[in-house]
């Protein structure tokens, strides 16, 4: 807008001066150019006082208190010469000003057109003064962090508690909860799995000793639940987890020192059977209002669909309770897993919901529900700060949680007095307080996952996305790819810390996840708050929410499904420098490449080629699956998963090892895709804990066990995960010939009914001897010295005189029937272990001896997955050979 006024000068001449008005600001325009560029002041005493804080949660008290006077004293003295400096400056800043305006109204009484005078320099952020008062502020910081930190690592090391766990003792205690408990699952070790346990954060208020001594204290621990143990009331495991924050319980427990270092937890509360614990006080009104509305939203999803139903309530309280194993792998494969932790995303989504574009806040077109509600500008950030408080008691205060009230409370401070403020500076203060409140967030690697993508999100973002619009991406794609690859890129290096793994998919996959967070999120946090008052509404809003929520599910599962999904990477920070270092290579390469769309285009391509990784192309460029291989030993560390050859894509899998990520991917090297039969040879957990792996998107027909089934809990979960996915489970016995495709087998043992009891689950393990292309194959699964001798006085004794390749019975170890491996006498001896394990497989005894029957003896533990060729002795098919992985 302009308007022109004439000025008739007195004379004969007439001289038109056109004034050409400045456009009406709107509020907080005033310094657009500016906020264009980042405030990072206070980034620097931001890190500082992380820095310090994590160093002194466990540096000696006497350094961390001359720390903190050395800084706080400097400080101050910074602090006092810095002003002092600022005065004189100040006060030439006035009269250079005041000088200038003299300057201007002489020039203007002479007819003169004056230039534009020039500000008089003031002091800024280059001055002196202003450098000794920053520093100054920054070793104020940092002598409150030394001391705040200080402070809490000495709490949690002093009173009765750390003493009582060093002697292992056994106590009654009156423990708080101080947070949400969650499961455990069982985890493989050797040939047997831990029970699964519950664990719950809490604070031991009393600790009564043997002697019968009571103690009063305040020690933060970690109660660790068997889930035998029965809960507060009655019940098992479900009960325990429903337990909510601020309970008091009254346990008997044994105490260990706390295994993981650095955490906020100074000893293991293991709960005991007996006596039963007891509620000594009941959870606070708010807990209660919290766990009130969480277990509704968990009722109105109880009829969706089971990825939905599971990931739900992740998605809107961080509720993980019903995610189980395999999804939670599927999300951390994709680096989705940050939408399984409440986060900034969450309430940035609800408030966005309220005042529409932060943009358009203080404008008279500002967006939202709040305009429509009537709401003024200053109601509106006091009902967003209400929302605020009210996502934290709901979604407990975790770090990630605190972290986005700290942000949005500084913003809404922002919208409230009408100012523009620069969203560092917010991150920075929100990272500021929240450490020196609680420094035990310098150590937490969610935490620090958090403030990186936000902190991504808003220095790195903004300038890919304008990048990508300029060379003609849509807006809102530009936008969505930038957030994800920033996000990526920064937070990349720390995961790769905690799973020694790089995701080539994540990009992909959280750019086509975002776009189901929003509504996801909207319609379930309407589900939560409608489930209490009206349950068939929530139910509606629910099943809303499954669509979006199920295509999240979708997605985790599909791209970690990908062969080439993810790469290994060293799982140190020294694995951490070097990603960052090849992160900076390839965007520095990627802005050269963005002028040149056929390079880009090709690079796509071999990029998705390197994620599918078509077998018969893989084949081509690794060798890997060799062609025409008859068996394969996958390497699964200690365990065991054998794959014979029935066809195209198609395989007989005998056992499946310790880990279901692992056999998953060997099958997927493979190109395995039906699986008419899969062999238990027995239920130790190195052999069946891998079965979700076996069974994860593939065709499975049946499954054959031992009838031997000890341990009885592997037993039972290998019936209930066959029973999951639909597939029979039947019981091999000797005797029994079975064929598919190429495939022909004889199952050698155990012997069918009546028999006598095995001395244990290894000398019950199913024996088979399998043919294929003239190759004959013995698979001995764990046999032991007793078994092994059996089946040397068994009629199928005449069958196993020289084989082609042997499965040496239980990874090689010494306890082998050296009568056995002379008449077996094989061309190759396949060994399947761990490396470094710690029961010495295979044995030295044992690989001298197949050696010395003319075996080559290969092993997994050096040799990695291993693939036989070729033919049997005297065949046409050529001769065996072993391809390594």
């Amino acid at each position: 807008m302009s308007r022109a006024t004439d000025a008739a000068a007195p004379g004969p001449v007439a001289e038109r001066r056109t004034v050409h008005a400045r456009p009406e600001r709107r509020p907080g325009d005033g310094h657009a150019g500016r906020d264009a560029r980042a405030d990072l002041r206070l980034v620097p005493p931001a890190l500082a006082v992380w820095a310090t804080a994590a160093w002194a949660l466990d540096a000696p008290p006497g350094r961390t208190a001359g720390i903190a006077v050395v800084c706080l004293v400097a400080g101050l003295i910074l602090l006092r010469l810095g002003r002092a400096r600022a005065r004189p400056d100040a006060r030439s800043a006035r009269v250079g000003s005041a000088r200038s305006v003299d300057r201007v109204r002489r020039s203007v009484r002479a007819g003169h057109r004056p230039a534009r005078a020039r500000p008089a320099r003031r002091p800024g952020p280059g001055g002196v003064a202003w450098r000794r008062a920053s520093v100054g502020a920054s070793l104020l910081c940092v002598a409150g962090a030394a001391a705040s930190a200080g402070l809490h690592g000495a709490d949690v090391r002093r009173g009765p508690v750390p003493a009582l766990a060093r002697e292992y003792a056994t106590v009654t205690a009156e423990v708080e909860l101080t947070g949400d408990p969650w499961a455990a699952g069982p985890r493989v070790r050797g040939d047997h799995a831990t029970s699964a346990a519950v664990l719950v954060r809490g604070e031991v208020r009393r600790v009564e000793r043997g002697d019968g001594t009571e103690l009063a204290t305040r020690t933060p621990v970690l109660v660790v639940v068997d889930t035998g143990v029965r809960a507060p009331g009655g019940g098992g495991r479900a009960r325990w987890l429903r337990l909510l924050p601020s309970t008091r319980l009254r346990v008997s427990a044994r105490l260990a020192p706390a295994t993981a270092g650095g955490d906020r937890v100074a000893a293991m509360l293991r709960v005991r059977e007996r006596p039963a614990p007891t509620v000594v006080e009941e959870p606070s009104g708010p807990q209660r209002l919290a766990g009130r509305l969480r277990a509704g939203l968990r009722e109105a999803t109880d009829g969706l669909p089971e990825d939905a139903r599971a990931l739900l309530p992740g998605l809107v309280v961080g509720d993980t309770s019903r995610i189980g194993p395999e999804l939670d792998e599927a999300f951390e494969a994709t680096d989705l897993a940050h939408t399984l932790a409440v986060s900034g995303s969450n309430l940035t989504i609800l408030l966005a919901l309220l005042i529409g574009p932060p943009g358009l806040a203080q404008q008279t077109e500002r967006r939202g529900l709040a305009p429509r509600l009537g709401l003024s500008l200053r109601a509106t950030a006091l009902f967003a700060a209400a929302l605020t408080l009210a996502f934290v008691v709901v979604c407990r205060p975790d770090p990630s949680v605190l972290r986005a009230a700290a942000c949005g409370a500084v913003a809404l401070l922002a919208l409230a007095t009408g100012r523009r403020r620069s969203l560092v500076p917010a991150l920075a203060t929100a990272v500021l307080l929240l450490v020196l409140y609680d420094p035990w967030l310098a150590r937490s690697y969610g935490f620090l996952l958090s403030v990186l993508a936000t902190g991504s999100l808003l220095l790195l973002a903004p300038g890919w996305s304008e990048a990508l619009r300029r060379r003609g991406m849509p807006e809102r794609l530009a936008e969505g790819l930038a957030a994800a690859a920033a996000a990526q890129a920064v937070c990349g290096p720390v995961v790769a810390v905690l799973s020694a793994r790089v995701s080539l998919v994540a990009v992909p996959c959280n750019l086509l996840a975002e776009i189901a967070v929003a509504p996801a999120t909207v319609l379930g946090f309407g589900a939560l708050v409608a489930a209490p008052v009206a349950m068939p509404v929530a139910k509606v809003l629910a099943w809303c929410a499954s669509w979006p929520a199920g295509w999240i599910a979708g997605i985790a599962r599909t791209g970690a499904g990908l062969p080439g999904a993810g790469v290994d990477w060293p799982g140190s920070w020294t694995g951490a420098l070097l990603l960052a270092g090849v992160t900076v290579v390839v965007v520095l390469l990627g802005r050269r490449l963005l002028r040149h769309p056929w390079w880009c285009g090709a690079l796509a391509v071999l990029l998705v080629l390197l994620v599918v990784r078509p077998v018969p192309l893989t084949r081509v460029i690794t060798g890997w699956p060799p062609p025409g291989w008859r068996l394969a030993m996958c390497d699964v560390g200690q365990g065991d998963a054998t794959v014979l050859a029935a066809g195209a894509g198609t395989g007989v899998v005998v056992d499946a090892g310790p880990d279901p990520t692992l056999v998953d991917h060997c099958l997927r090297e493979l190109g395995i895709t039906r699986i008419p039969l899969v062999v238990l040879t027995h239920f130790h957990a190195d052999h069946v804990a891998g079965l979700p792996g076996v069974l994860r998107g593939r065709e499975v027909a049946q499954i054959e066990t031992t009838g031997f089934e000890e341990p009885a809990d592997q037993a039972e979960f290998v019936r209930r995960q066959a029973a999951e996915h639909g597939v029979p489970v039947t019981r091999a016995v000797a005797g029994e010939r079975r064929r598919t495709g190429p495939l022909d087998w004889r199952v050698l043992w155990p012997p069918p009914d009546p028999a006598p009891e095995p001395d244990g689950p290894n000398d019950a393990s199913v024996a088979l001897l399998v043919r294929s292309a003239g190759l004959r194959m013995l698979l001995l699964g764990d046999l032991e010295p007793p078994a092994q001798q059996e089946l040397l006085r068994s009629p199928a004794a005449a069958a196993l005189a020289r084989v082609d390749v042997l499965k040496v019975a239980h990874h090689g170890s010494a306890y082998q029937d050296p009568r056995l491996l002379r008449l077996v006498a094989p061309r190759v001896a396949l060994i399947s272990c761990g490396a470094d394990n710690p029961y010495g497989h295979p044995a030295p005894g044992t690989v001298a001896e197949l050696r010395a029957v003319g075996a080559v003896v290969l092993r997994t533990d050096r040799d990695g997955a291993l693939a036989v060729t070729g033919g049997g002795r005297g065949g046409a098919a050529g001769e065996l050979r072993v391809a390594r992985d």
